[in-house]
């Protein structure tokens, strides 16, 4: 047995339930001619949506795979071997199920070594080998092809990354060290950092040969037969596959210093994983991709023991899978359908949510106001976006114009929503506006229909109460901007029965949203949390805080962006107006700023100007804050942030405002886009020990989003 066979072997008990993936070899006649042809088909057995992982049995089997191909190629029996996946799916990666139950740094190494040591194995072959992108292919499935020597890609490709920094970990199986010499270090970087921190933004297949990660690019329909007809050609010698030279130059310095300063915009130093790959790529310059193979194995052995990847994995799961299996949510079979829906409201949150019912749910959708003018902004709105759809080639012109067609406005809410079977209102946050509104709808619409509110805090019992149906009344929250944020807080009102709250799920499912059902309390989640997070550093810079101190306080969280930038999107008059349901609502911990009261008074939108270019504090709003003398230090701010929160949070468990913690970090990572490498919230609070400082206890159990005891 060789070593890599037996450091595998070990491995494998490490990871129980592993789906294994099979390596099966079958032999091929290729065209023109060109002799017996060896490929690998990697699948584990499951239907076609159901990703093809590496654990240490799948890479054992692949390793035994290579060494019948190794034999064969010895003996002259082939004259090139390839790679590719079943259909639609080329491979995803490791096996995070495995990796997250690793113990010690001596496992974690073993798995590094052992991706190494099987994939590099391709590329030592005697004969060419060949690498065929078939379907999605991330991390190390982006990995085994990179070690062969030459690649094809399917035009159909939807998702292809290197996403391991995103979760906290570093492409460790070669993407750091082989991506950038073969397709040099500054778009490297934008692959492996860039996109990783935006989100694990994806490539499609076209993106992939453009790049030059691929060779050739072709349809989806014929792959395969394709891609064989033109490595028969490339192995015959009747094509040449030419490359540009990569700049080991100054260029090279200048796109690992552009990762790094992307990476301090994005994490602010907070999570190692970017700078540890980024390092890796730096030394990658020399070209030596022994030293650089090691280095990639070193990495994955102190992330994978750290904090932030077995966040990252938590959260990746948290989106991945209790995201689409909300909890708490009713029986699916009682859900109605819906056929038609109206918007009470034509200004931009409700041409937004028009515009998101109408491409997805793809039925008639009708917006109302108070005069013609708003109803026909807001069609308009919808029509001009459904038009830059068609631009974008995201549409053809006859989906448009049956989007387009599907959009009207109307002044009659009768004649409107007379056969809605789901009306929303997007109108003023004031509990009276909207009690009047759906006094108004109910009166219209027929018995089965839905209505559902966007509040952003006020109670939707209340909204409800005064109905003759209540029960059909259920909170619909969205966060802004619609089309981007996937969060949807369905909200159950005293008195919502399950047929109308899984009508709410169904329709959020069919909008492709993360939908968490949240108990009838004040500002829900996500404000609820923000609002106290962002309060107590209005609260430190009331008291005499300078502004910068009690900005850059919380810049070790490495949040997506500072609590003021945020408070600007927002809007400080939503700010204010949840403050002020809050603070009616806890008045022992919630309180309405002054300052913030002076800056929506004055019609400011925000605390900063960028006159320069970056954010400076807005000499006007610096004449309006009134401080106190209390001068508090950036570790007291963040210590009062964080206490804070952790305090708000024990509490809205102990109120069942949500069923578990993971669905408080849900809500954070979806709608307001918290980081994976924080896990959403708790985890980092349990890692500093706030969790049990200010509850006397974690919020979730020793190896949860942690290195197991």
């Amino acid at each position: 047995m060789s070593n890599t066979a037996e450091l595998l072997k070990g491995a494998a008990e490490l990871f129980p339930g592993e789906v294994v993936t099979q390596a099966h070899v079958r032999h091929l006649d290729l065209p023109l001619g060109a002799g017996k042809f060896a490929l690998i088909t990697l699948d584990n057995g499951l239907d076609h949506t159901k990703p093809t992982t590496f654990g240490p049995q799948s890479l054992a089997l692949l390793d035994a795979a290579i060494d019948q191909v190794e034999a064969e190629a010895k003996a002259g029996q082939i004259v090139g071997a390839g790679v590719t996946g079943k259909p639609f799916i080329f491979a995803v990666g490791a096996d995070l199920k495995g990796v997250e139950l690793l113990k010690t740094r001596e496992d974690a190494l073993a798995i590094g070594k052992g991706g190494h040591d099987v994939f590099k194995r391709l590329s030592s072959l005697s004969v060419p080998t060949f690498a065929y992108y078939n379907g999605a292919a991330m991390g190390g499935g982006v990995e085994v092809g990179l070690h062969c020597s030459y690649r094809t890609v399917s035009k159909a490709i939807p998702a292809f990354s290197l996403p391991e920094v995103f979760l906290g970990l570093v492409p460790g199986w070669g993407g750091c060290v082989l991506l950038p010499n073969l397709i040099g270090a500054d778009r490297a970087v934008s692959v492996v950092i860039e996109n990783s921190l935006n989100q694990n933004r994806q490539l499609k297949g076209k993106q992939v040969f453009e790049l030059g990660i691929a060779d050739a690019i072709f349809e989806g329909a014929d792959f395969l037969e394709q891609s064989l007809a033109w490595t028969a050609a490339v192995l015959k010698g009747e094509l040449q596959v030419s490359r540009p030279e990569v700049d080991r130059g100054e260029a090279w310095d200048a796109a690992v210093e552009r990762g790094r300063a992307f990476a301090d915009s994005k994490v602010h130093g907070a999570a190692p994983a970017a700078y540890r790959a980024l390092d890796i790529i730096s030394a990658a310059k020399n070209g030596d991709l022994r030293q650089g193979f090691d280095a990639e194995s070193e990495a994955l052995a102190d992330l994978i023991m750290g904090g932030e990847l077995r966040s990252g994995i938590y959260a990746f799961n948290l989106v991945q899978k209790r995201g689409k299996r909300p909890a708490g949510a009713p029986d699916r079979s009682l859900a109605r359908p819906v056929t038609k829906v109206g918007v009470v409201g034509a200004g931009l949150m409700a041409s937004q949510l028009a515009l998101l019912f109408v491409r997805r749910l793809e039925v008639p959708v009708v917006l109302t106001d108070i005069d013609q003018e708003r109803v026909d902004k807001g069609v308009k709105y919808v029509h001009d976006e459904i038009d830059k759809l068609l631009l974008k080639g995201r549409v053809n012109q006859d989906k448009a114009n049956r989007l387009k067609a599907a959009v009207t406005g109307s002044l009659d809410k009768a004649a409107a929503f007379g056969d809605a079977d789901f009306v929303i209102e997007a109108v003023f946050e004031e509990m009276g506006v909207k009690q009047k509104v759906f006094a108004e709808v109910e009166a219209v619409v027929p018995e089965h229909t839905i209505l559902a509110t966007n509040t952003s805090s006020l109670s939707v019992s209340e909204m409800a109460s005064k109905l003759k149906h209540p029960e059909r009344v259920v909170g619909f929250h969205f966060f802004n901007p619609v089309a981007i944020l996937p969060l949807l807080e369905i909200v159950r009102g005293e008195q919502t029965d399950d047929a109308s709250l899984a009508t709410a799920f169904g329709v959020a499912k069919k909008l492709k949203k993360t939908a968490v059902l949240t108990k009838d309390a004040p500002a829900f989640v996500v404000n609820r949390i923000l609002v106290r997070f962002m309060g107590e550093i209005q609260n430190a810079i009331d008291e005499g805080t300078p502004v910068a101190v009690a900005e850059k306080a919380v810049e070790p969280l490495g949040l997506p962006m500072s609590p003021l930038v945020l408070l600007e999107l927002v809007g400080p008059a939503i700010g204010l107006h949840v403050s002020e349901t809050l603070a009616g609502a806890f008045p022992d911990r919630f309180k309405v700023s002054p300052n913030l009261a002076a800056l929506v008074k004055a019609g400011k939108r925000g605390f900063y100007v960028y006159d320069s270019g970056k954010p400076e504090l807005d000499p006007e709003v610096a004449a309006l804050l009134k401080q106190g003398d209390t001068v508090l230090t950036e570790e007291q701010v963040r210590a009062r942030v964080l206490d804070g929160v952790a305090q708000e949070i024990g509490l809205m468990l102990d109120e069942g405002v949500v069923a578990e913690a993971q669905d408080i970090d849900l809500c954070l990572i979806t709608g307001a886009g918290w980081p994976f490498h924080l896990g959403g919230i708790t985890p980092y609070l349990d890692r500093e020990g706030v969790s049990e400082r200010v509850n006397g206890k974690r919020f979730l159990e020793p190896g949860v989003a942690s290195v197991p005891a």
